[in-house]
Formats: C-alpha cells, sequence, structure tokens
C-alpha cells in the first residue's frame, strides 16, 4: 500500500522536497517518440509554462527542474509561512486563478454582501485554500492535470498519462538539498541530450546562466542569496557562482573530459558541504538509486523519523556512507 504524504511531509524539519513524475505511456512526454518519429518536443513548454506559472500561485518556491523525455523533476520549497500572511481576498484570488471557486468565493471576490450563515462557509472554504496553496501535492496535481488533458487531446485518446502518484522525498540539509539541486540540473547530461549546462534546454540551471548573462535574478525561482543574514530575502544560501562552477566541473567529469582525481576544488560549495569529490560524482549520478525517501546525516534523519514516528530510519547506511565522509 503506498505510504500516505502526510507521512512523509514534516515541515518541523525541512521545507525542501524532492518530487518526480513519470509518464507511464509508450509515446513520450515530451522528446521523439522512436517507434513512430513523432516529436513531441513542444510539450516540454507546456510545462514549463505551467510550472513556471504556479510558482507565481502557491507558496512554493521552485529551486530546480528538469524536464524530460518521460518524466519531470523538481526540488521544491515550502513556504507555510509566507501562506499564513496572506489576506483571505488574496487567497481566493489566487485559487480562482485555478480553479472556478464556490459562488460564496465567487461573491466574495465581487465585494458583493454576504450572508451571515455564508460568512462562516467561506471562513472555512478559505483556510482549505489556504491549506492547498501551501501543499505540494496540490501543486503537483494542477501542474499534472492539464498537461494530460492536452496530451490525450493531442493524442487522441484517454486514460492515465502519468503515474498514480508522484514520487517525492525529504531533504534534510544543505548538503542533501544541494546534491539534489545538481542531480536534478544535471539531468540531461547524464542523459547525453546535452554537454553543456547552457545547452540543457528545460532546466532550471539554463534558465538561471541566462538571467545572470542579463544581470537579472531568473523569475519564479527561489534565488541564491549567499550567507544568509538577518535582514537578508528568503532564498538558498549559497552563492550562485560557487554553484555554477560546481555543477560545469561535475559534468565535465560525468562526461569523462575531466578527471575527478584532479579535481581541486576552490571557493566551491564541497569545502563548505565538506564532501569529497568523489562522494559528491556518486551522489549528483545515483541520486535516486541511492536513497528511495529522505535524504540527510544521521542526526537529522533520526530527527525527521521521531517527528512522524517512524521506527525504521530507510537509507540510513547510504546517508551515513555517502553524506557524513
Amino acid at each position: 500500500m503506498p505510504t500516505p504524504r502526510k507521512s512523509i511531509i514534516s515541515l518541523e524539519d525541512t521545507s525542501f522536497y524532492h518530487c518526480i513524475s513519470r509518464c507511464v505511456r509508450k509515446a513520450f512526454l515530451c522528446g521523439v517518440d522512436h517507434y513512430t518519429g513523432q516529436s513531441y518536443e513542444h510539450r516540454r513548454e507546456w510545462v514549463e509554462e505551467r510550472l513556471l506559472q504556479l510558482a507565481q500561485i502557491f507558496s512554493i518556491d521552485i529551486c530546480s527542474y528538469a524536464i524530460m523525455s518521460n518524466h519531470v523533476h523538481l526540488v521544491l520549497s515550502i513556504d507555510i509561512y509566507q501562506a499564513n500572511n496572506w489576506s483571505n481576498k488574496e487567497i481566493v484570488e489566487r485559487w480562482h486563478k485555478l480553479f472556478k471557486g464556490t459562488n460564496i468565493t465567487q461573491k466574495f471576490s465581487k465585494g458583493l454582501q454576504l450572508e451571515s450563515h455564508e460568512i462562516d462557509t467561506l471562513a472555512h472554504t478559505i483556510a482549505t485554500y489556504r491549506s492547498r496553496l501551501s501543499d505540494i501535492s496540490w501543486f503537483m496535481r494542477t501542474l499534472n492535470e492539464p498537461i494530460a488533458r492536452m496530451a490525450n487531446k493531442e493524442d487522441k485518446c484517454s486514460g492515465r498519462f502519468w503515474e498514480g502518484r508522484f514520487k517525492s522525498q525529504a531533504l534534510l540539509d544543505e548538503a542533501a538539498i544541494i546534491a539534489c539541486m545538481a542531480y536534478v540540473d544535471l539531468n540531461p547530461i547524464r542523459a547525453k541530450t546535452a554537454n553543456t549546462l547552457e545547452n540543457a534546454d528545460f532546466t532550471s540551471i539554463q534558465k538561471r546562466i541566462k538571467s545572470t548573462t542579463a544581470n537579472k535574478q531568473p523569475q519564479y525561482l527561489l534565488p541564491f542569496i549567499g550567507n544568509r543574514s538577518q535582514n537578508s530575502p528568503k532564498g538558498l544560501t549559497f552563492h550562485f557562482q560557487d554553484y555554477c562552477e560546481l555543477l560545469n566541473d561535475t559534468s565535465l567529469i560525468i562526461q569523462g573530459k575531466k578527471q575527478a582525481s584532479l579535481y581541486i576544488p576552490t571557493k566551491t560549495l564541497l569545502e563548505k558541504l565538506n564532501i569529497p569529490i568523489q562522494n559528491w560524482i556518486k551522489l549528483t549520478s545515483d541520486f535516486t538509486r541511492l536513497f528511495k525517501g529522505p535524504v540527510g546525516t544521521l542526526q537529522e534523519l533520526s530527527l525527521y523519523c521521531e517527528h512522524l514516528d517512524k521506527k525504521r530510519r530507510q537509507g540510513a547506511a547510504n546517508c551515513h556512507q555517502w553524506l557524513e565522509p
């Protein structure tokens, strides 16, 4: 029996989660179907546009993404505090960008007078919407369902397009977060559909590089802010230049253009995270094979399991081997 999502999500331990949705159909989500020769490349645009649209509506930030031929990788960060600070009107307006809502929420959004019994119903409805706008399951649902409908219409068929459930795993500390982000951003390199970060189409790293070249912050992606200070905005506590340099070196090693044994860390994240290069290459090449559940140090993993009342620390051996050298 599948594990309930509430038994996987623990905001007390982390706001960061790695999610994967896979297409179940023989015809690809994207790319070119080698059986028929038909190209589905345009569907990558569908997914990316929808993904970035949802980032503007939900209280969930996108850290990294990669849209592959038959699956989508995401690293997401839930911002429960932002959702709780939104006004009732803002909650309803955001929800109406996704769904029609109810007659009462429509009346409320138009500023019409509500009856006393409608006010009570509205309060309950808004509380539900507020919860959903910071819920990964609802985020993935509103991402996948429109894509499935569009693909079914294009394929002139009906039925399931995605696997019944998307996969998710908690990222419990900085090392797990940055390693998973790198694993996601390097997907096209490993798949040999790109040989540089710049031509790794429909990935967050490509979007970040293009924005940096234009001296802009990438829209709708959680920014790199460097070291956190009291007044700093929310973001990833690393410098983008360090991340990009490390990712570029990693891609060269994965492609055999550079030897890991000759790698010299200079101002890289590996020094900060205390991860040997051999471990890093293993993590960014086989992340989903190494870890089927939560990822982090044994201390963080123990706290996570305690808070969710789990008796077994799934993946503890690999967490210790690869993240605690």
